[in-house]
């Protein structure tokens, strides 16, 4: 029901000589106010005081203070219980033989025993002691009074006044009386302070252990940020993990549970610690709660591993600490160290560290290699600086194909022996005839006497997953891509991978993304060094590590696409992994374009020069001298092998059977004859190009 409003007006005719009577109109309302209630004005307010910020604060303070003095008070009370009774040794023989260790279990219970008989040793002293206590208080009075009575007799005689053999004792009397006196004074304030110090003992006890509820607890505190780890930390992780089984037996073991865990020990930027579970828990049950774990210790995923070592029924936690895997690891020592050198037999490429913060070293000797992972996670230049270590080793070959194309492995222009940059169909089938010269080379040092060494040849293609998925075929039908027998590309780094090893021919390949379609099964089992960066899934990890890997807690898929770029999962015998596990976690140095082309320029210092061939030259009309050349490049002198290498690397058609003695052959014949030079036979690149020379004059001669 609407109200009405009463509204005071004069009249708007002009006035007359009176003053115009004031008229009272009564107005509707058509949306009357109504005032709002003072109860629900107050419980607005009551609302806003106790939902401010100052307010919960305020009540999270005292809630949290007075459990922290009421807890302390359980804490003392439950040390000083486990002090005067055998119920620590109780609890650990529990634990033992939930954690089914006998031998642990009879120990304790000895303890027990021993115990148990002390203290009943105890006790029946306490028999004895009041009448032993009354004699002794008896014998000591009698001994202290002769003693201040033979003091005073002394004083007297030396002061000649009978009076000072009292001395001494009354003023013992007069000490003990000041001290009733003070004990008097100092009594009352005592018995009125004493409880309040008792309770902020508790208190402090409380603080200390943090025993308030988590709500209650500072934020600090309760997100646990760069909180360290402990033991009763772990064991309350593990109980909270969601196994049944592992719960009870924690529960069994009471305080105990930590008697699972062995010493946790600083393991670089984190803490390691080994857990042997009790019996009906496997350690699957704790890889697939990995996330939870984490949590529980107050960490993000990414800084928590679980692997397996050799003991049974034992897992192994690395825990890092907060936000230190998000802090670079410094330079590669490639970078930092200009004289470094390489040795492809005996050394390993430095590149980067372990969790631990140890310097991860890999050893590339007879070993095929693959590195996968998401796009953009750091794959070509993890792969690359291996490369780059492995050039300055002057006896070592590159055979380069980058299919991505950008100029990553630009810098090796002038090092490497062949480098096709570019992601076409046209670059894979250069990519591809590349790989087949080496095919090439590979049989002809299958074929050279026992005993021959020959030189390293790396293989090194990056993208390789554009090969594998090239649609192109060639005059023959036969397709560059795919994962069949007759795959030009596929059947090549097979045959690598089957005999190349034994002869220093070796496949380096990089790819992203592993499926089977873009990396075949065959390829991938393979390579002796497999690691990966970032993967999406489980799968993916298993095709690019094997299943091996990934049970024994390999988990590539798990690290952070974009966060954790450069950081790859290995598993490889060129590399130390702790004992009883299948991999390991290398956080890769990072090299850029500059640094790299600073190394290049060093390891082609290294090197007489290297012509670099921009393309495979599959012509069937080739000119044998004209070629020797053109492989010399700029150096003046070449070894013998290492220009058949090169000459079978350019057209492994027309000199991937040639040997010694066809090489002296051709230069025989043109007057620029192989020579030894420090023990070793060379050719020259003056006689060749003398020997060219004189050729094309008399050819031209001839013309006339």
């Amino acid at each position: 029901m609407s109200e009405n409003v009463v509204h005071l007006h004069k009249p708007t005719d002009p006035p007359t000589g009176d003053t115009a009577p004031t008229v009272l109109t009564v107005v509707p309302d058509a949306a009357p106010v109504r005032p709002v209630p003072l109860w629900v004005r107050s419980g607005r307010t009551v609302k806003a005081v106790a939902t401010h910020e100052t307010t919960r604060a305020a009540a999270q303070a005292a809630a949290r203070h007075s459990l922290y003095t009421f807890n302390g008070g359980r804490i003392v009370a439950r040390r000083a219980w486990d002090g005067r009774t055998g119920a620590r040794y109780e609890r650990m023989i529990r634990a033992a033989e939930a954690a089914g260790n006998l031998e642990a279990a009879e120990e304790w219970e000895e303890r027990l025993q021993r115990f148990r008989a002390a203290r009943h040793h105890r006790r029946m002293d306490l028999l004895h002691s009041p009448v032993e206590a009354a004699k002794g208080a008896a014998v000591g009075a009698g001994m202290s009074i002769g003693v201040l009575v033979a003091l005073g007799v002394v004083m007297a005689i030396n002061t000649g006044q009978v009076s000072d053999v009292v001395t001494p004792l009354s003023a013992t009397v007069d000490f003990i009386a000041l001290l009733i006196r003070i004990v008097q004074v100092v009594w009352g304030p005592a018995l009125s302070v004493g409880p309040f110090l008792a309770l902020l003992a508790l208190w402090s006890v409380g603080r200390k252990q943090h025993a308030a509820p988590a709500w209650a607890l500072p934020a600090n505190v309760r997100n646990g940020e760069g909180e360290p780890i402990t033991p009763s930390i772990v064991v309350k992780a593990l109980r909270d993990l969601g196994v049944p089984a592992l719960r009870n037996a924690i529960k069994e073991m009471g305080d105990a549970g930590a008697s699972m865990l062995g010493p946790i020990t600083i393991a670089g930027c984190g803490v390691e610690v080994d857990v042997t579970l009790p019996s009906g828990v496997s350690t699957i049950e704790v890889q697939n709660r990995r996330r939870k774990l984490a949590e529980n210790l107050t960490r993000h995923e990414h800084e928590v591993f679980i692997t397996i070592p050799t003991a049974a029924r034992t897992v192994r936690l690395w825990v890092a600490d907060s936000g230190a895997l998000d802090e670079p690891i410094g330079p590669s020592p490639l970078v930092t160290d200009d004289t470094m050198t390489a040795d492809y037999t005996k050394g390993k490429a430095p590149w980067g560290q372990d969790l631990r913060g140890d310097a991860a070293a890999l050893s590339l000797y007879q070993r095929h290699l693959l590195i996968t992972g998401l796009s953009n996670q750091g794959k070509t230049v993890a792969l690359r600086s291996l490369a780059l270590w492995l050039s300055l080793d002057r006896s070592v070959q590159f055979l380069m194909g980058d299919l991505k194309g950008v100029g990553d492995w630009a810098m090796f222009d002038g090092l490497a022996t062949t480098l096709i940059q570019g992601p076409t169909d046209e670059h894979v089938i250069q990519v591809t005839e590349m790989v087949e010269g080496a095919v090439d080379e590979m049989n002809r040092r299958i074929q050279a006497p026992p005993g021959t060494v020959f030189p390293p040849l790396i293989v090194l293609v990056d993208e390789a997953q554009v090969a594998f998925m090239c649609p192109a075929k060639d005059a023959d039908k036969r397709p560059y891509g795919g994962s069949k027998a007759n795959s030009r590309y596929f059947m090549a780094v097979r045959k690598i991978h089957n005999q190349g090893r034994a002869v220093n021919v070796l496949m380096w390949q990089g790819t992203q993304d592993p499926t089977n379609e873009n990396l075949p099964k065959l390829v991938r089992e393979g390579a002796h060094t497999r690691a990966s960066l970032a993967l999406g899934t489980e799968s993916q990890a298993r095709m690019a590590l094997g299943d091996k890997a990934v049970d024994g807690g390999a988990a590539p898929n798990l690290l952070r696409p974009g966060l954790d770029q450069g950081t790859l999962v290995l598993a490889s015998s060129g590399i130390a992994i702790p004992a009883g596990q299948s991999s390991i976690t290398v956080r890769t140095h990072y090299i850029d374009d500059d640094a790299a082309e600073a190394i290049t320029d060093r390891a082609k210092a290294l090197r007489d020069g290297v012509t670099t061939l921009h393309a495979i030259d599959r012509s069937v009309e080739h000119d044998p001298l004209a070629d020797i050349a053109t492989v010399i490049g700029d150096a003046p002198r070449v070894r013998t092998k290492d220009v058949l290498a090169r000459l079978a690397a350019r057209n492994a058609d027309a000199y991937g059977d040639w040997s010694f003695i066809d090489l002296k052959r051709v230069l025989d014949d043109a007057g620029a004859e192989p020579h030894k030079s420090d023990g070793v036979m060379v050719v020259s690149r003056d006689r060749v190009v003398r020997a060219l020379a004189n050729r094309d004059g008399e050819g031209s001669a001839s013309a006339e």
